[in-house]
């Protein structure tokens, strides 16, 4: 009896491991045709166009309401669609990547590399793969139509993303 009961605990306690224990990957923003790292680089190269990096993670409430508030927005999904290669990272995965280098590591240790310890953070990429600049934290529409204006336009290379913004009046 008592060997049937210890059967069935290490059963149970086996399933609920199993069953909680699956990976859980943060979602990027829904419709958005983000691809991986370095996936991304390759295309960002072959194209010649700047990358767009969303590094969120599970459970971040500010991704979600980047997601839902900001990121639903259609004339900005249209603006970064086009003048972007999207990339998300998942900053606490264990999916493996493969680094232009061709050095293999994980999401995890990227987002590492690139300081993104707390999510949401958008890292804009020439390229090569350089960062230009990154901004952390939840953003409005507005606050992502003035970023690509400072990367497409290449204010970056001559001035603060503060100095840019500074002069936002005269930029509308």
């Amino acid at each position: 009896m008592i060997t049937i009961m210890f059967d069935k605990l290490i059963s149970r306690s086996i399933f609920f491991t199993l069953l909680f224990s699956q990976t859980v990957l943060a979602d990027p923003p829904k419709g958005y045709e983000f691809v991986a790292y370095d996936i991304g680089l390759q295309q960002a190269m072959q194209e010649n166009k700047k990358v767009f990096v969303y590094f969120g993670r599970y459970g971040c409430g500010y991704c979600k309401k980047t997601n839902v508030e900001t990121f639903s927005d259609q004339s900005l999904h249209a603006l970064y669609s086009k003048n972007y290669v999207l990339i998300y990272v998942d900053a606490e995965s264990g999916k493996r990547l493969q680094l232009p280098n061709g050095e293999r590591i994980t999401e995890a240790e990227l987002g590492a590399r690139l300081n993104a310890f707390a999510t949401p953070l958008f890292l804009y990429l020439e390229p090569d793969g350089k960062v230009v600049f990154r901004v952390p934290g939840f953003k409005t529409v507005e606050d992502f139509v003035y970023f690509d204006k400072y990367v497409q336009a290449g204010y970056y290379g001559k001035m603060s993303i503060n100095e840019f913004l500074a002069q936002k009046e005269k930029l509308k």
